[in-house]
């Protein structure tokens, strides 16, 4: 998979598929905030989200209060948002 830092131009036509996702404020990165209907359905999905970080050997930026779970993704290799990003952005949202 490529660890290239993608064009801005890239990301946001990857972001027109990505339900959710933006631009994080002020860095190459994208971010989501979702929600869910309590505590444990936001700790399930953070479950999944973490075989798949392992499996992807590429690990999201992350925060949970209560039925929220914010995830800001950024490659550092790559100084910024690349084609692993958008890949577990995808995955993510199948969840």
């Amino acid at each position: 998979m490529n660890i290239g830092k993608l064009a801005d131009r890239e990301i946001k036509k990857a972001l027109e598929s990505l339900d959710g996702w933006s631009m994080a404020e002020g860095r190459s990165a994208i971010h989501k905030s979702y929600k869910f209907k309590d505590f444990n359905e936001a700790w399930s999905f953070m479950s999944r989200v973490a075989l798949l970080a392992e499996k992807m050997e590429h690990h999201p930026e992350w925060s949970n209060v209560y039925n929220r779970v914010d995830i800001t993704l950024t490659t550092h290799d790559a100084d910024g948002v690349s084609e692993r990003d958008i890949k577990m952005a995808t995955e993510m949202n199948r969840f």
